[in-house]
């Protein structure tokens, strides 16, 4: 579109601007965001009035000079921030990428990226924009990206390019002469999505976010890639997740509005009580004193009506300047005090406390409410495994009774074995080095095969790198057991199976994700029988078994067990399909993965389909330790009147014995499930005000359903774990529209430094997340800690659902002995 010399572009540029004010425009905005304090409003009003001689008891000007000094301050700070975003804005643009231009690829700045140039990355270098990988160096142009600027996670995640892509643009010639087109939806914020089609030559490939580079990322472990730019600027979905930069408003901040208002109305009744005082005396004043109604020109109703201001301006000193002013210096001086805090000071990473506000020590003590996910925050997320239960038989670790216990190294007959891993069962490992019980042998192999890990060979070794931990510890304990992961191809899997390389035909990977909460794969063994293997919760392979016997009566007591000792479970399973059965499959698979519209509820219909009739394997039972001071940091967090809220995916018993682990549940807290929740309106509701919980279905109860027995509808739904679009719109300290209260969250992405960071990210992160399906699990109790939610994962949801419930709950929240009082 375009008007007069004024021409929109059809896609946006790579230049971002996150600074709020600009040369002309920090002056109105500074002064109208300063005057939104009534205080300023009043000083302003009283430097008024002392300009009228007739009313004035100082002259104004002694008024002015402090109010422009306060003015003067705040709008310095505020400048001080703003030059940081600018310089920050203005060193993001200015970074250095190589663009393909003709055929050789020339440095350009970040600025000059425009949709559709081809982009050519290192390294260690940072992804410019949202880009589709088409080629890379490594095996079957995979590469390799750190996302912890973007949600904190550490451990490297993969992408891989299309096969088309990565067969023909082998060559710098090559890419020169690429002419296809992406047609993909409209930019949005949703980080773990994206569905587009590549049609060149004819054919139409599939897209989806597994072949997507996000600006921000991190290239890691890949010597070169290459990739298209799809979004650019702010339609990259880390742009997009980045909210407006906002005046905050501390809960002190509106109270003094409210005081201000308040000793203002006082004035103004006092004043107008003492004007009528003298609209009543000044007749018979002046009948007693002649001489002085010749010095007062004035009617009585006039001299009134100065008299009421003049009242007005002396009085105004109930609100004193100077306060105001010492308070900034104050801030200043306790920002200044944060960042010498010893105590507060990282020694592995040398890294001092740094307080980016100066108001920081006025916000952090409004806190009332911390948010927290369990993994990788309360726990180390350093996986171990620890026992498994195979066709309803336990093996336990080093402390199993029929295990060998011996110091010495069982594995020592297998030369990939990894000496870390700690799990040793003598009777397990003879049954699986005889190879003749089916079960064991499908339940390492599923192992080995169903899951995302890549592997790398370093000094003769075997380096696996997985974008979740506990897929590390489960493929790593295969290999101990003699069945490797070798390699990976787009199309196949080499496995190492007690001596003998077995490689497996991929036929179709179906992704896990926190609405299917399972991962399956299905493969062609060497003697060309199609498997399907499937690792995922408990709740939904059971429900999609053949059959259930004894076997699997025996694997849900081991699964009560394991969550008894706070254990991450995993159940297995697999089926033989038959060559009739895959063909039709794979036709309706290929139809739906082409979709533009509706393409994941089509692929997870297509899924479901697939993955009926099971045979159930097994379960895995994974150990992830608390880290050190989390006790004592909730212990003290409970003596500040602080309330802690967890999130965990977990089962309900391994989520309650954590709880007590960490000392966030005591013996003196009531523990109700959802059947007590659900009582008929009266009794329940009764004894359940003020207590906050989640309801079944993903979804929290607003307050105002609780007074009618909870037989209403539901809020929104917990956001996804590492979806900085939810996050981000919440990462700031939120404030409670009605009470003020503010509200905390800790979570794996708590980092706030960077420039590329700072775009999005602010003092507090919102927990990982949740979903539908969840159970309920409400604590009520004496102590000053509310909840551990248990909310099991069930899709992308949206994050204000939990901030608006808990802005309902709270006004209910002050029973006696309740855990929100």
């Amino acid at each position: 579109t375009s008007f007069l010399c004024w021409q929109r572009q059809k896609y946006k540029s790579n230049v971002i601007h996150t600074a709020k004010y600009n040369v002309f425009s920090f002056l109105p905005l500074s002064l109208y965001e300063q005057f939104h304090r009534v205080s300023n409003l009043y000083f302003l009003f009283i430097i008024i009035l002392q300009g009228f001689p007739e009313i004035s008891t100082l002259p104004w000007f002694t008024l002015f000079a402090p109010l422009v000094c306060l003015l003067t301050i705040r709008a310095t700070r505020d400048l001080v921030d703003d030059i940081g975003r600018h310089r920050s804005d203005r060193i993001i643009n200015n970074r250095p990428c190589q663009i393909l231009v003709g055929k050789r690829f020339l440095w350009k700045k970040w600025e000059n990226l425009c949709v559709g140039d081809l982009v050519c990355l290192h390294r260690d270098n940072i992804v410019p924009a949202d880009l589709l990988l088409l080629a890379s160096t490594e095996p079957s142009s995979l590469c390799y990206v750190e996302t912890a600027d973007i949600d904190g996670e550490t451990n490297l995640k993969f992408r891989q390019a299309p096969p088309v892509t990565h067969l023909e643009l082998t060559s710098i010639r090559n890419m020169a002469s690429f002419q296809g087109k992406v047609v993909c939806e409209e930019p949005n914020s949703r980080m773990h999505h994206f569905v587009g089609c590549l049609e060149w030559n004819g054919r139409k490939h599939p897209l989806d976010s597994g072949n997507m580079l996000l600006r921000g990322c991190r290239v890691r472990n890949t010597d070169t890639c290459y990739g298209i730019v799809i979004y650019a600027g702010f339609d990259t979905k880390i742009m997009k997740n980045c909210g407006r930069i906002h005046q905050k408003r501390t809960k002190i901040d509106r109270l003094m509005n409210k005081l201000v208002m308040l000793i203002f109305v006082s004035l103004v009744l006092i004043s107008m009580a003492l004007s009528f005082g003298f609209w009543f005396k000044v007749r018979e004043f002046k009948a007693k004193h002649h001489y002085v109604s010749s010095k007062h020109l004035y009617s009585v109703a006039a001299e009134t009506f100065l008299i009421f201001w003049g009242f007005l301006t002396q009085l105004s000193v109930m609100v004193p300047m100077a306060m105001f002013i010492t308070v900034e210096f104050i801030y200043l001086g306790n920002s200044i005090f944060i960042n010498w805090d010893v105590q507060m000071y990282h020694a592995p990473q040398d890294e001092p406390a740094k307080a980016r506000s100066t108001s920081l020590n006025d916000q952090l003590g409004q806190v009332e409410y911390i948010f927290s996910d369990k993994t990788g925050t309360l726990t180390q997320n350093v996986m171990t495994f620890k026992k498994c239960c195979i066709g309803g038989v336990i093996y336990g670790g080093l402390w199993d009774p029929h295990g060998s216990g011996g110091p010495e190294n069982p594995y020592l007959w297998n030369k990939f074995a990894d000496g870390k891993l700690l799990y040793r069962n003598e009777r397990l490992l003879c049954a699986v080095r005889h190879n003749e019980d089916k079960v064991v042998r499908e339940f390492w192999r599923l192992l080995a095969i169903c899951h995302t890990v890549m592997v790398q060979e370093k000094d003769n070794q075997l380096v696996y790198q997985a974008a979740s931990p506990d897929e590390e510890a489960l493929v790593t304990a295969a290999r101990n057991f003699g069945y490797v992961f070798l390699a990976r191809t787009q199309d196949s899997i080499t496995v190492m199976e007690l001596g003998e390389e077995r490689v497996y035909q991929v036929l179709a990977m179906m992704d896990f994700n926190s609405i299917r909460k399972r991962m399956s794969v299905l493969v062609r063994n060497p003697e060309g029988s199609i498997y399907l293997y499937t690792k995922g919760a408990d709740m939904v392979i059971f429900e999609r078994l053949h059959k259930k016997g004894m076997k699997e009566w025996a694997t849900e007591e081991a699964l009560a067990s394991f969550a008894e000792e706070t254990l991450r479970t995993l159940c297995l399973a697999y089926k033989e399909v038959d060559e009739d059965m895959y063909e039709e499959w794979r036709q309706r698979h290929q139809e739906a993965s082409i979709l533009l519209q509706n393409r994941a509820h089509a692929l997870h219909q297509v899924y479901e389909e697939m993955e009926q009739g099971l045979q159930l394997l097994g379960a895995t039972a994974i150990e992830d330790r608390l880290q050190d001071g989390v006790c004592d940091t909730i212990k003290c967090l409970k003596q500040g009147n602080i309330k802690v809220w967890v999130l965990t995916g977990d089962k309900q018993e391994t989520a309650v014995n954590i709880g007590f682990a960490c000392q966030l549940l005591s013996e003196s807290m009531l523990i109700l499930e959802e059947k007590e929740i659900r009582e008929p309106r009266g009794a329940a509701g009764a004894g359940l005000r003020g207590t906050g919980f989640p309801v079944p279905g993903g979804h929290l109860l607003p307050g105002d359903a609780q007074a009618e027995g909870f037989d209403r509808g539901a809020g929104q739904e917990v956001p996804a774990r590492g979806d900085p679009g939810h996050r981000g719109r919440r990462q700031r300290y939120q404030h409670d529209q009605d009470r003020g209260h503010r509200r905390g969250a800790g979570g794996a992405g708590r980092h706030a430094g960077r420039p590329e960071q700072r775009l999005r990210a602010g003092p507090v992160l919102l927990p990982e997340a949740a979903a539908a399906g969840a159970r309920a699990l409400v604590l009520r109790a004496r102590l000053q800690v509310p909840a551990l939610l248990h909310l099991q994962d069930g899709g992308q949801h949206d994050g204000p659902g939990l901030v608006r419930f808990l802005q309902r709950l709270h006004p209910v929240c002050r029973a006696p002995g309740s855990a929100l009082a």
